[in-house]
């Protein structure tokens, strides 16, 4: 009697769909008929898993199980949800298609919207192939949208269709512990990108990817960024902003013992010729640099393709803190600082600044253009647009 209790109950433990136990109301991807071979279509059973996930009540969780392989299409995850909290658990490999036909242009491939207090980690893997993408019409890899008190830690991503993980319209993230990693000649695979969104928090990442390892965009506040290893990559980029004459915002920035190496850029603030708005109260703060191209870079002026060549309008640039950076430069000017000849650059502070030549027996420099402020002590290389 016994043994055939046993039997039901491990059966029921095999085919129910939802389970409770710490993590609330719990739900496999398996249960729902995914195969979790790397070539069969799990899309709609992770769609399914989703809805339940998302319509049940309490804390719920979905889980990717570790040892599988699922191959995903083009997906949305949407809420609100009625369940108070939602754990995605990723277990396994998520992998995208390398099919061009299931693909439309200029869509996401895994896309969460308003979804409150969303919560993915794990250990596992997203692989976006992107090496097929990278020469198509594609989007971000993992997209969030209007989900805040996001969390999103202990996962590898590689290999973005573009941007690895992009955050548009959130409030209270938390990033933690990742590893985000593609080819330095992969085309605008950004590691993460940040948009109209606050309260944001990058923490202990390793990014090596084919363009900016962080972008923060317009309509971006309070975003703190600490313990990152970028390399390479574009470096941690303010903008750009004010493209085609948009106004733009962004405040209160502040990156943190962070390391740059072979970096095409490690501190840079970009805005377009033409543009309005502000990028105010930033700062970057002990920053190791190991042969990176531009470390400081501030370019008010930015303009590859010449438009609006003559306008004089600006995003106003001021308020911006570079303490304690310190390394090797790979190219001779260190610190580049390119204001607008209109509105300029007020209030940039450099304090603890010791840039050198990656090259022996070359010195560094820095350059300027109407840029205006203070070096509170002796900077390598010499800055003299600011006053001592």
């Amino acid at each position: 009697m016994k043994a055939a209790i046993l039997t039901l109950f491990l059966i029921f433990m095999i085919a129910s769909p939802c389970l409770c136990n710490d993590l609330g109301k719990v739900f496999n991807v398996i249960s729902y008929g995914a195969v979790g071979n790397g070539k069969t279509d799990d899309t709609q059973a992770f769609a399914k898993a989703w809805e339940a996930v998302c319509n049940a009540n309490g804390i719920t969780s979905l889980i990717i199980p570790k040892g599988k392989i699922f191959l995903l299409n083009p997906v949305q995850f949407k809420g609100p949800c009625k369940a108070t909290k939602v754990l995605v658990q990723v277990g396994g490999t998520i992998v995208a298609s390398t099919n061009l036909k299931t693909w439309t242009d200029n869509e996401k491939w895994i896309h969460f919207e308003t979804v409150d207090g969303l919560v993915i980690k794990g250990g596992g893997q997203i692989d976006g192939q992107g090496s097929v993408w990278w020469n198509a019409c594609s989007d971000e890899a993992l997209h969030f949208h209007n989900c805040n008190g996001l969390q999103l830690s202990n996962l590898r991503h590689l290999n973005s269709q573009r941007n690895h993980i992009s955050i548009s319209g959130c409030k209270g993230v938390k990033i933690n512990n990742l590893r985000i990693s593609a080819p330095e000649d992969s085309p605008n695979t950004d590691g993460i990108d940040i948009s109209t969104s606050s309260n944001i928090e990058v923490l202990n990442t390793v990014m090596e990817t084919g363009d900016d390892c962080i972008a923060i965009n317009g309509g971006s506040s309070y975003i703190n960024i600490s313990g990152v290893a970028c390399g390479p990559g574009h470096g941690i980029s303010i903008g750009s902003l004010g493209k085609n004459g948009a106004f733009d915002t962004v405040e209160e920035v502040h990156v943190c013992n962070c390391t740059f190496k072979g970096t095409q850029n490690a501190a840079r603030i970009k805005t377009w010729q033409g543009g309005k708005g502000y990028a105010r109260k930033i700062s970057y703060e002990n920053i190791q640099i190991i042969n990176s191209q531009n470390p400081i870079i501030i370019d008010q002026n930015y303009n590859p393709n010449s438009l609006n060549a003559n306008a004089q309008s600006a995003v106003k640039i001021s308020d911006v803190k570079f303490i304690n950076v310190n390394g090797t430069s790979v190219d001779e000017i260190a610190i580049d600082l390119v204001c607008s000849d209109h509105i300029g650059c007020t209030n940039i502070v450099l304090n603890d600044i010791n840039i050198k030549s990656a090259i022996p027996g070359k010195q560094t420099i820095s350059r300027c253009n109407n840029a205006h402020g203070s070096t509170l002590s002796p900077c390598t290389p010499i800055v003299p647009c600011l006053s001592h």
